[in-house]
């Protein structure tokens, strides 16, 4: 009697654990995008030796290092309607093997009109990368781990450079230019063909169970099948532009955008003119600043979840990090004003740790973008930040045609760092989930 007793005491069933299969998408996620920034910042390291066996000025080179932005740009919009249409595995396996191709193909380039071509190719490819990272985390994650999942993927910007930073400089002054591009393009090529098989929707996932379904569902994770394939229409768009968070983020992250590419173009020129430093130097400090952006975005990213815990308010949570991030990054005029090496690479470091901060934008677009139209509200985010990808090497390059010097290009850097500040603090408003029919 005793025995049955204590068996009928004992629970019918155990309480399931939830999975974690959603880290293995976040693993996907955080190697795309390293491989997505390797591809079009390779040309930023190969430049000094490039624009030597091309022919071409300081001026022109900002037009190159442009014309990935303008397309970028340009695709964003199709881009995000591509993504709403036919999810987020085809288009992220298309978009990959496209960029990769066209990455490998700048190392054929003869001359200005090819590596144009290129480079418009690249754009136009790469465009549907950050929406649909957008929509995978907005997708896979409860709204309280976003931030971190944001700044895990998001770090891949920073660290691959950091990473492979070295080992680039050391092949092209033993191979020469043409190598890296081809190198990078047949990596991103062979990943393509992994993420394809690795990835799936939570509902269609073999090593998910119902726990880490309910899990995600109860943290405004998990797309309606309703929402799944979304047709385009210019009634949306109306709809979306209505909202001053999107206007109030795609300032800010213009601004953020406009650092983030000048270290992703010039850096590399300016260590070697303006600071007069060779291969083997520069390829140790150029590592520097891309290691204190991704501690950037990842501290950020921490105290973002951990602020959203504790206080419940998205505004602080979200907000916060980023106006922090623009007034460091604001920083960087600061180094028109020191002659040490080691200083001028602490304060690019600084200013470069607060931009890894500004990354979280594309959590503020979890989070408030309709479920229905993650992809398209992606789109008009990325649209508005990479205009910086348009402006900032033309600015650039010209100010250094006219002066001979970064200077005047550091203080552009700085100020728009502040201008985005000010649109997050002036202009953005509540961070809620918006809501058009």
């Amino acid at each position: 009697m005793k025995s049955e007793a204590m068996i009928t005491d004992l629970p019918a069933k155990s309480v399931e654990k939830p999975t974690h299969a959603r880290f293995f998408i976040l693993a996907l996620l955080a190697i795309g995008t390293m491989i997505n920034y390797l591809d079009r910042t390779v040309l930023g390291i190969a430049a000094p030796s490039l624009t030597k066996e091309l022919g071409l000025s300081a001026t022109v080179m900002g037009v190159v290092f442009s014309a990935f932005s303008w397309t970028y740009a340009a695709a964003q919009i199709p881009g995000g309607v591509f993504l709403d249409r036919f999810g987020s595995k085809v288009t992220y396996f298309l978009a990959l093997t496209f960029w990769s191709a066209f990455t490998a193909l700048q190392g054929f380039a003869t001359g200005l009109h090819s590596l144009l071509f290129y480079r418009f190719g690249l754009g136009v490819a790469e465009s549907p990368c950050f929406p649909a990272n957008s929509r995978i985390v907005g997708t896979w994650f409860p709204q309280q781990e976003r931030a971190r999942a944001t700044s895990i993927y998001t770090v891949g910007e920073y660290i691959g450079l950091a990473a492979f930073g070295p080992g680039f400089f050391w092949i092209m002054a033993n191979y020469g230019w043409h190598s890296l591009f081809l190198v990078v393009g047949v990596v991103g090529i062979v990943y393509a063909v992994i993420f394809w098989w690795g990835y799936t929707e939570p509902q269609h996932c073999e090593t998910i169970n119902q726990a880490e379904l309910d899990y995600i569902a109860a943290g405004d994770g998990l797309v309606p099948k309703t929402a799944e394939k979304v047709p385009f229409t210019w009634e949306n768009c109306k709809k979306l532009l209505k909202f001053r968070q999107i206007w109030g983020a795609a300032i800010g992250q213009y601004a953020g955008n406009t650092a983030l590419i000048f270290f992703l173009t010039w850096f590399p020129t300016y260590l070697a003119t303006d600071r007069h430093m060779g291969w083997v130097k520069m390829g140790f400090f150029a590592v520097l600043p891309f290691l204190a952006a991704a501690v950037g975005i990842s501290i950020g990213g921490w105290i973002s979840d951990q602020l959203l815990k504790k206080t419940g308010s998205a505004n602080i949570a979200r907000k916060g990090p980023i106006i922090f991030g623009l007034l460091l990054a604001s920083t960087i005029v600061t180094a028109n004003y020191v002659d040490s090496d080691n200083a001028v690479i602490a304060i690019l470091s600084l200013a470069f740790f607060g931009q890894g901060m500004v990354g979280l934008g594309w959590t503020l677009i979890s989070d408030m973008a309709p479920k229905h139209l993650m992809g398209l509200t992606g789109g008009f985010f990325n649209l508005a930040a990479n205009l910086a990808g348009v402006v900032t090497p033309i600015v650039i390059g010209v100010i250094l045609s006219m002066t001979g010097s970064f200077v005047g290009a550091l203080a552009f850097v700085g100020a728009v760092a502040l201008l985005g500040a000010c649109s997050y603090i002036f202009i953005l408003g509540d961070v809620k989930r918006l809501e058009v029919e």
